[in-house]
């Protein structure tokens, strides 16, 4: 059967409002300037770290601001975050046809697996593969070779399901099959030059690709 590896950030959940808010809150809580929510969009996905040394640039403190960012999403940020529409009829048609899923995230683990619970789906999913409240584990390569060793999955027999750059190259570093979230942040041309072999405009199209993957494998 099918193994299927599953981002939350844009993929099952639109969390926009409360990343963005929460990075607006921790580059003034740094001095630094604060762009509009819209121009700190592309910051949903790659791990946090990451995104904090772009934006303060050489010599910041990226812990203190990390913590300034916790802080604030650990508040009021997680709940600024809603499923997408189709999401729960996906992950039900999945667990149907047999497939076991996993969560796979470069959000820390205790904001993930708050707010899997908090929407109901925790106990559709097996284990939540995501970073340490430090920052480390966050890069997808290493999550997913990660989890494959922890759960014994073989590459050849998963799929990834992640709406940016940095699921698909995690996928294709680990020979997995990697689907693009259409209906996340990021767009077709990001996905299929990250090694996307299929992209899917919706849950339910992603569940039928994913479907099709099983009855084609005899699985």
């Amino acid at each position: 059967m099918i193994t299927v590896f599953l981002d939350l950030d844009g993929t099952l959940s639109d969390s926009a409002p409360g990343i963005t808010r929460s990075m607006q809150h921790a580059l003034a809580a740094m001095g630094a300037p604060v762009p509009e929510a819209d121009a700190l969009r592309w910051c949903i996905g790659p791990p946090l770290r990451d995104n904090l040394r772009a934006l303060l640039g050489p010599g910041a403190d990226i812990e203190a601001a990390a913590g300034h960012f916790h802080h604030r999403y650990g508040t009021i940020g997680w709940q600024e975050n809603a499923l997408y529409d189709g999401v729960p009829e996906m992950l039900d048609a999945l667990v149907a046809s047999g497939c076991t899923l996993h969560l796979a995230t470069s959000k820390s683990r205790r904001h993930a697996e708050r707010i899997v619970a908090h929407f109901g789906i925790r106990p559709r999913l097996g284990a939540v593969f995501a970073a340490n409240d430090d920052g480390t584990g966050s890069e997808k390569p290493d999550l997913l070779a990660h989890a494959l060793r922890e759960t014994g999955t073989d590459p050849a027999r998963a799929v990834m399901l992640g709406d940016r750059e940095h699921d698909m190259k995690g996928a294709a570093a680990n020979a997995i099959a990697g689907i693009g979230a259409l209906w996340g942040f990021g767009n077709a041309a990001e996905l299929t030059g990250a090694g996307a072999q299929a992209l899917a405009a919706s849950p339910a199209e992603a569940a039928g690709l994913i479907l099709a993957r099983i009855a084609a494998a005899g699985a």
